[in-house]
């Protein structure tokens, strides 16, 4: 059945409705989505409404996936992330949240990509140790909401059990480490790890988080590692089936480094062959140039990714009721 929901497509997914797998999913994306915001409003976080139409400061490192539109005469993107107005009100609130839709013209229909999906952010004044922690809490704040869908979890063949592999806390290995383990692949310092990377992780570990990604592969503001500059601290969250459901790092809060970063950024060379300029990041490097100093982290969790691992499907389009890619526009 799960196989049918992936590759229904507009009307033929939406008769899908009625049946009780389907509905059963939607029950479970539910509880995902109350679980982490129960977790997260318990832990003091502030939640903030963010903008979903931005400059590129709502984009993440691939500026090819932003979907672009007129603002009365000025280009602006749809938000693929609510990242940099969270950090801004970091100092003020010390932990901040929020939920947004994130945008991706990712032009992939597989099993894997979305263009549209539910994204939550966290933000606060702490270090890559505390993220890995709020991020596992997290997830098994979800884990155990949806474990009192007994129905539900019956329908899906999903046992008790194995919901309780998501029990932090979860195994934690750098980059190195990892591209190390997979030796098999042939990778090498700099290669950023691919879906089959990942899924083969998860397969030997469970969830697992992986840490100090080389800096070039990297968004421009994740925090240089003191010990070797070649390396960000930075943290992705590796779920069985789902790969990466969630990306984080501690943040460069160092004003003139952050300039650097930037400017040297593969991001940013594109954007000036789009003829942007560091002017496009003018408010947000303004505030850290005020506030320099203050160390904070934080993450996106996809929560289609989250669900995608939880009920066991190896494809993300069977984990929300609306599924948008390239061939679905409801």
């Amino acid at each position: 059945m799960l196989e049918k929901i992936a590759s229904a497509e507009n009307k033929d997914r939406i008769k899908l409705f009625k049946t009780k797998e389907m509905q059963a999913i939607i029950k479970i994306e539910s509880a995902v989505l109350k679980g982490i915001r129960n977790y997260f409003e318990k832990e003091g976080f502030v939640e903030i409404v963010v903008p979903h139409i931005t400059k590129v400061t709502g984009a993440c490192e691939n500026l090819s996936t932003l979907f672009e539109l007129d603002y009365f005469g000025r280009r602006a993107y749809l938000s693929q992330t609510g990242q940099l107005f969270l950090e801004i009100l970091s100092p003020v609130f010390q932990k901040v949240w929020c939920t947004i839709h994130s945008f991706r013209a990712e032009p992939e229909v597989d099993d894997r990509h979305l263009t549209e999906f539910t994204l939550i952010e966290i933000e606060f004044l702490g270090n890559l140790q505390q993220l890995m922690e709020y991020e596992e809490k997290a997830i098994y704040s979800a884990v155990k909401e949806v474990s009192r869908l007994e129905e539900e979890l019956e329908i899906l063949g999903i046992s008790k059990e194995r919901l309780k592999t998501f029990k932090p806390p979860y195994k934690r290995i750098t980059y190195s480490e990892a591209i190390e383990i997979l030796k098999e692949f042939n990778l090498k310092f700099g290669d950023d790890l691919k879906s089959k990377h990942e899924r083969k992780l998860a397969e030997m570990f469970g969830p697992v988080f992986i840490t100090h990604y080389p800096k070039e592969i990297k968004f421009f503001n994740m925090r240089e590692n003191d010990e070797d500059p070649r390396i960000v601290n930075s943290v992705d969250l590796i779920l069985p089936l789902a790969g990466e459901a969630a990306g984080g790092a501690e943040r460069e809060f160092r004003y003139e480094k952050l300039i650097k970063r930037l400017k040297e950024s593969t991001m940013f060379k594109i954007l000036v062959e789009k003829g942007g300029s560091e002017k496009d990041f003018d408010w947000y490097l303004e505030f850290w140039r005020e506030h320099e100093g203050t160390l904070h982290s934080g993450c996106g969790i996809g929560v289609s990714r989250v669900v995608q691992s939880i009920i066991g499907s190896s494809d993300i389009r069977t984990t929300t009721p609306f599924v948008m890619n390239k061939n679905n526009l409801f």
